[in-house]
């Protein structure tokens, strides 16, 4: 600094001098008094010295003013800078958006957190509180609108408020809004400076919680929180009970806060299960109790008791967890269904010897008369009334011997619960299906299509396998369409362990809407046709399943059935 008022000063003397030598040779050239001249020119020159010696005191004293001001400036710029320094480390430490609301002008500025925080760029945002206002949700808005503007009519300083702030991919962020107001002397609002803060996991956390305690306290369940003690192991405080605990157990809350697990041996009666629950909260392992326990006023019940142990992040047992059930009336049920069931298995029992009992003392007196009736045969009857009797008598004794014959196939297959099965040659199975129904497949000409390329035998009891083809065939041809030809598709296909036979034909079908439930039940009759007895699906089905297989139907009227069987392969 003082280099240049030097050199200030030195350019002023040098052109001084310069001009007052000019002006001096001058005057010698125009004037003759030499005296007077140099006189006039040595005046001159102190002249110009004096002036330069005043100009250099002026300019260093500018020069020292200068240097303080400049100092001063500089201490300012790092204060500021500091300052903004500070703002920013604050701002990044504690990822709040900063904002800044100039009133008076309505002009608005933001920090780099409403790009980090909301996703908005520079470009986006709009420097006014109406892009503010804009950005919160509209059920949020007229309240926090109302409570910020009464805020700014107030004494107080400090605002805050919650609302949803709509990010740059239109979702919302909760949000705590907390705002300083500066005023002027006359009292006036002038600018206010905020923080918004990201709540969301808060919020979602709370509402989680709310939740959580709605569940607890509204569930049928007693539910009880324990603290465990950590100086003494396997001793724990109860510090909470959920309403359901005082309905069960007839205790009051304010009864059992504060208590050990002790308070539990009062109310169990099984010593074994209380010393199971006090070996698990010493090992710090979850636990089921069943037990009989009892209220307050000593009335019996059975509970189901778990107790969950509850660890910190570290690894530390924080609490238990103790869930209750009152299952008495499931213990009265399984009680009730446990003699249900042994009373069905009598009656079952029951039932077989008597079907056995019947079909056995049946069949010698259907012998006599069938026998009898072959003997007659034989004698002419001239009284044409009687011949009817006898035919119809003859017709009866013959639809009994079937039908005891078919009850005690039944009872064949549901006495024999598991059977001898082996791998059986689908092909030869339908060669002697169609050497049986041989009359009926020459008198109707069906066209059968077989094709066993995918699955050629079948792990099935033979004499099973052949009674159920039987009934299938048998049905497709009495229950043929009389306006087409009948047409009988038979494949089988293998999916990984599993052989599966479909049978379909394009008979009259079945109504399923009507008779799905009941297409397999006994003596279940779906058309009027007279030799129709309702018992072979029956078989089927009851066949199928002792082999350990399924049946399925699908079936349109006057459209066709499709059987669907399917049975696992020997392991």
């Amino acid at each position: 600094m003082k280099s240049k008022t030097n050199q200030v000063i030195l350019v002023y003397i040098v052109i001084s001098m310069f001009a007052v030598i000019i002006s001096h040779k001058l005057l010698q050239h125009f004037l003759s008094d030499d005296k007077s001249n140099n006189y006039n020119f040595i005046k001159e020159i102190l002249f110009i010295l004096f002036t330069g010696g005043i100009f250099k005191l002026i300019l260093a004293k500018n020069d020292q003013r200068n240097i303080a001001v400049f100092k001063k400036l500089k201490k300012t710029n790092e204060k500021i800078k500091e300052s903004n320094e500070k703002y920013n480390i604050v701002a990044k430490a504690t990822s709040d958006t900063i904002w800044d609301w100039k009133i008076q002008d309505n002009s608005f500025s933001w920090n780099k957190g409403i790009e980090s925080m909301f996703g908005y760029t520079q470009e986006e945002v709009i420097n006014s509180s109406d892009w503010w206002f804009d950005k919160i949700h509209p059920e949020d808005s007229i309240k926090m609108s109302v409570k910020l503007y009464s805020f700014l009519e107030q004494k107080t300083k400090n605002w805050q408020d919650q609302y949803r702030f709509r990010c740059a991919d239109n979702s919302y962020k909760y949000v705590l809004d907390r705002g300083f107001l500066l005023k002027d002397n006359q009292g006036k609002a002038t600018r206010m400076i905020g923080a918004i803060q990201d709540i969301t996991k808060q919020k979602e956390e709370e509402q989680r919680l709310r939740l959580l305690e709605t569940v607890i306290t509204q569930s049928k369940d007693s539910i009880v929180i324990i603290e465990p003690n950590p100086n003494e192991i396997g001793v724990s405080k109860i510090i909470y009970t959920n309403p359901a605990f005082s309905i069960m157990s007839g205790y009051k809350k304010e009864e059992v806060l504060g208590k050990t697990t002790a308070i539990f041996k009062e109310m169990y009666s099984d010593q074994n299960e209380y010393d199971k629950l006090i070996d698990a909260l010493k090992e710090k392992q979850e636990c089921l109790i069943e037990t009989i326990t009892y209220k307050k006023n000593k009335e019996k019940y059975w509970i189901r008791f778990t107790m969950i142990p509850i660890y910190n992040s570290e690894k530390i047992l924080t609490h238990w967890i103790s869930i209750q059930r009152d299952v008495s009336e499931e213990k009265n049920n399984e009680k009730e269904k446990e003699q249900l069931i042994r009373e069905l298995t009598q009656n079952n029992k029951d039932l077989k010897q008597f079907s056995y009992i019947t079909s056995h003392n049946l069949r010698a007196p259907l012998s006599n008369l069938i026998g009898l009736l072959n003997l007659i045969e034989d004698i002419p009857i001239e009284n044409q009334e009687l011949n009817e009797i006898l035919m119809g008598f003859n017709k009866s004794t013959h639809l009994l011997n079937d039908t005891i014959n078919d009850l005690v196939k039944v009872i064949i297959i549901k006495d024999k619960p598991s059977i001898q099965k082996e791998e059986v040659l689908l092909k030869e199975v339908f060669e002697n299906v169609f050497s049986q129904l041989n009359f009926q497949i020459e008198l109707h000409k069906p066209t059968i299509k077989l094709d066993f390329e995918k699955a050629k035998t079948i792990h099935a009891n033979k004499a099973y396998i052949e009674s159920i083809l039987l009934n299938l065939m048998t049905n497709s041809i009495k229950y043929k369409s009389e306006n087409r030809k009948l047409k009988i598709a038979i494949t089988s296909n293998q999916i990984d362990n599993t052989v599966i036979l479909t049978f379909k034909d394009n008979g009259i079908g079945i109504d399923l809407v009507r008779n799905r439930a009941k297409v397999f039940g006994l003596y279940q009759r779906f058309h009027n046709y007279p030799d129709s007895k309702g018992l072979g699906l029956y078989l089927a089905k009851s066949q199928v399943e002792t082999m350990g297989g399924t049946i399925d139907i699908e079936s349109e009227v006057n459209i066709g059935t499709t059987f669907t069987l399917t049975f696992k392969n020997k392991e």
